[in-house]
């Protein structure tokens, strides 16, 4: 076996063994509250009005996806996610101390929308 595929071998456990170890490491908003339990009240509401987002979009784009019109209707798929989640989220932001209008969901959403299209998930919307 030559050195470049012993370090290739390596190379592909090392891949493994990081994969395994990420799945059982602590979620990063649990350890925050942990590190900052101050912050604590702020970060919850956060990955909450996140999380809101996210599934939000998956469900706009499931629904979407069902009816064959997934396609060319992101300024439709965005106003489905306000509606959704728009109120709630600019609560809980509000919580947390941020000041959130309509525009600035609407960029949370985009946001949102653009890291689940780099993970290959989903279409982008309008913005």
């Amino acid at each position: 076996m030559s050195f470049i595929s012993v370090l290739e071998k390596i190379g592909k456990d090392f891949a493994k063994g990081l994969t395994w170890a990420v799945s059982y490491a602590v979620p990063v908003e649990k350890l925050a509250a942990l590190l900052f339990p101050s912050a604590a009240p702020e970060l919850t509401a956060v990955v909450t009005a996140t999380t809101l987002i996210q599934n939000a979009v998956l469900m706009v784009e499931q629904k979407f996806a069902a009816s064959g019109t997934a396609k060319g209707t992101g300024t439709q798929k965005l106003a489905e996610v306000i509606q959704l989640a728009g109120a709630a989220v600019t609560s809980l932001l509000a919580t947390a101390g941020i000041n959130a209008d309509t525009n600035y969901i609407q960029k949370l959403v985009s946001a949102v929308v653009s890291i689940l299209n780099v993970q290959g998930q989903v279409e982008p919307l309008a913005s």
